[in-house]
């Protein structure tokens, strides 16, 4: 079983990592007031969509529809409701890391409130993602379109914040090589994967599928983060984490969802290392400026420089600059400047002589990056 932990017992706690991967039992406002600051990489939000639904639902063979009808989803006017989305919108940003990001999902009923506090409260969209369902329920009135999606707002803590985490060459390459759109298709949680109790009623009336938020986490986050889900339900977000190898931290106040999640999760197994390892492209990794390698010893003020077929050659100063024919510039500048162009990758342009071949100077940079890779 998945550690449920009482918000009582939180407030106690000395050590900041008594709360991972656990779920907390209480409000969400006052759970996450008692979390650290900046202890969170990513937040996946399914708050109350306040549905403001009028009597009950039928069929038209009369049958009753299990439609969202609980206390929870349930405010008194739009204004309360703006009133509880600020107070944990709020409680949400002071716990995300500076470069973590924030998702929301939501309906019509609210995501345009919610979009709107959120950047009032100075989050920077980056993305809506609509969430095209395969098999949406009927619009059984038959007054209205069906409704057949449902909007995630995707943001950063604010618009200084360019470090967030986005696996786009792992995405692109799972999506066949292209360029992952913001629309997503995907079925509603039904069959197995749906969570009953012993009535065979559902759990959990909103409870999302396994496979929008493996998209979600795989996009936003790498193994080991800690991943926050204010509104945890039915576990969907613990679950899913767990498996990819990230660690969760859950608040829900509904004994039910908590006993269904925490059992959920119990019979999750986590991937291995090497099917969590991350694609990643060249501008996923650290920037590493030439002088750097001067600095750490890799190349030495004086030494010669070549391209590879020895035509042309620069020597490098002490500053990390190279310098030849009379002109002086950075690796790139200089490289562009000797072959009479308007740019150059002086990083595959420039090479060293190791002895025995030339060898391009990318390779020292690698090497400072796997020094760096080390030290995380």
């Amino acid at each position: 079983m998945a550690a449920v932990l009482p918000l009582a017992d939180l407030k106690r706690q000395v050590r900041p990592d008594t709360w991972l991967n656990s779920i907390i039992k209480g409000d969400c406002v006052a759970a996450l007031e008692a979390l650290p600051d900046h202890s969170v990489d990513a937040i996946f939000a399914d708050p109350p969509y306040n549905l403001q639904l009028g009597g009950t639902l039928h069929r038209p063979d009369q049958s009753l529809v299990d439609a969202v009808d609980d206390e929870w989803d349930q405010f008194a006017s739009f204004e309360m409701y703006d009133v509880f989305t600020r107070a944990w919108l709020l409680a949400c940003r002071r716990v995300l890391k500076p470069h973590g990001t924030i998702w929301v999902i939501g309906s019509y009923h609210n995501i345009f409130r919610v979009g709107a506090i959120m950047q009032d409260l100075n989050f920077w969209l980056l993305n809506d993602i609509v969430w095209r369902k395969v098999n949406p329920m009927p619009n059984f009135k038959g007054r209205r379109f069906q409704n057949a999606h449902e909007t995630m707002i995707w943001a950063s803590r604010d618009a200084k914040a360019k470090g967030y985490t986005f696996n786009y060459d792992a995405l692109k390459a799972s999506n066949d090589d292209v360029q992952m759109r913001s629309d997503w298709l995907f079925p509603i949680c039904s069959g197995n994967e749906r969570l009953k109790g012993e009535d065979g009623k559902k759990v959990h009336p909103t409870q999302k599928p396994e496979a929008l938020l493996a998209r979600v986490i795989m996009a936003s986050t790498k193994p080991g983060d800690v991943i926050l889900d204010p509104f945890f339900g039915s576990g969907t977000t613990g679950a899913v984490a767990k498996r990819l190898g990230r660690n969760f931290v859950g608040i829900e106040r509904e004994q039910d969802y908590i006993d269904a999640a925490s059992a959920r999760i119990a019979s999750v197994e986590p991937l291995g290392k090497a099917e969590l390892t991350v694609m990643t492209g060249k501008k996923a990794e650290p920037r590493v400026a030439f002088n750097t390698l001067v600095e750490s010893g890799l190349v030495k003020p004086g030494q010669v420089l070549t391209d590879a077929r020895r035509r042309h050659s620069a020597i490098i100063r002490a500053d990390g600059t190279l310098a030849a024919g009379g002109e002086a510039g950075s690796i790139h500048r200089l490289g562009a400047k000797v072959q009479g162009l308007d740019a150059c990758n002086g990083w595959t342009f420039w090479h060293f002589d190791d002895g025995q071949s030339l060898r391009p100077i990318d390779e020292l940079r690698s090497v400072i990056r796997n020094d760096m890779a080390k030290l995380d």
